[in-house]
């Protein structure tokens, strides 16, 4: 059964209004919960008018006052719901913080002519929405999403994010543009990013960065050529270093595989749009449709050859013992939870 239809067969509550205030440098987020039955969709779930571009419906309209209830409207309200209810229940671990700086907003891009805010998720199709996204924001200077090379979509210059805006723009934006994010299965992604980090000869900057690091606290007995590049970091050292409580202390993760709740805060932002990697062309191919642009705009679709698959993933944890696989569970376990994945059948928890 694919995920899309698991989802749909989920009871749902509805999350509504996020109300925003500032508090000197910082963003103080306070939640708002609302119980709502389905067909009550329609109305406005911020109780106010949703302001929107002359001529036009805004992407929120679009969403929350659709002129037919779709079985898509439906999908992606349980996906609201199923964060709200996840937050609500570890709200000690997902809430740690109640306030939010305007460091913590560097992931989420705005584009104003039309709206939006994505929350960028590295290993989450994160390369192609900046494409998608510099189309949007460029004002004609770009058409086809696929022309813009992989770096330039990752220059920082070409798209603005919304911590480089004053603390009320920020708080506008943040209650009348639709925010969206895409995610993916935690230790899925989690691979990918080591097959992308650890294993290209290329990435010589994270093997320098990282995998020296690496190497000197999980290896033993490591030569002193793997001490001065840590270009050879195994999987089974990549995961020790994950788990080690020194880690964190130290620094947060790297954005390739920090959790998801850490990166676009969705115990304190409220997101409109929960797109996944399993469904990722009909997801984003809905936000362009309610964004009015998929007349002329489509979300790439070609498929990566090396992209790593869930047979993959198994392959990588065969070597993982129960209790590390235990542990790195509950460094990702509020991402399992919040977006509706399972827990993966080839773990051994303890």
């Amino acid at each position: 059964m694919k995920p899309a239809v698991l989802e749909v067969m989920r009871m749902n509550r509805v999350c509504r209004m996020v109300l925003v205030t500032s508090v000197g440098s910082f963003i103080l987020v306070i939640f708002y919960f609302q119980s709502m039955l389905l067909p009550v969709m329609r109305r406005n779930p911020f109780g106010m008018d949703i302001c929107c571009r002359k001529g036009s419906r805004s992407p929120l309209q679009e969403l929350y006052n659709p002129t037919q209830l779709s079985n898509t409207a439906i999908l992606h309200q349980i996906r609201r719901d199923q964060v709200t209810d996840t937050c609500r229940a570890n709200s000690v671990l997902s809430r740690k913080r109640r306030v939010l700086t305007p460091n913590d907003l560097k992931h989420l891009v705005v584009d104003e002519d039309h709206e939006m805010i994505y929350c960028y998720v590295p290993k989450v199709a994160c390369t192609n929405w900046k494409r998608v996204m510099m189309v949007l924001t460029g004002r004609g200077k770009y058409s086809d999403p696929m022309e813009i090379p992989a770096n330039e979509a990752h220059v920082s210059s070409n798209l603005k994010t919304l911590n480089q805006y004053s603390i009320p723009e920020i708080n506008h934006r943040l209650k009348n543009y639709m925010k969206f994010l895409f995610v993916r299965e935690p230790f899925e992604r989690l691979v990918s990013a080591y097959r992308n980090k650890f294993t290209q000869k290329y990435n010589t900057s994270f093997h320098k960065r990282y995998g020296t690091k690496i190497v000197r606290r999980q290896r033993k007995n490591a030569t002193q050529e793997a001490l001065r590049k840590g270009d050879d970091v195994k999987f089974e050292e990549f995961v020790a270093y994950l788990i080690d409580p020194h880690t964190q202390r130290e620094e947060p993760f790297n954005e390739h595989w920090q959790t998801v709740y850490s990166l676009c805060h969705p115990c304190h932002i409220h997101y409109d749009l929960i797109g996944k990697y399993e469904t990722l062309e009909e997801d984003s191919n809905y936000i362009l449709q309610l964004a009015g642009v998929s007349n002329y705009l489509k979300f790439p679709t070609y498929a990566k050859s090396t992209r790593t698959t869930d047979e993959m993933t198994t392959e990588f944890f065969q070597n993982i013992s129960s209790e590390h696989q235990t542990q790195l569970y509950e460094v990702y376990k509020l991402d399992f939870l919040m977006f509706n994945y399972s827990v993966p059948s080839y773990l051994k928890l303890e």
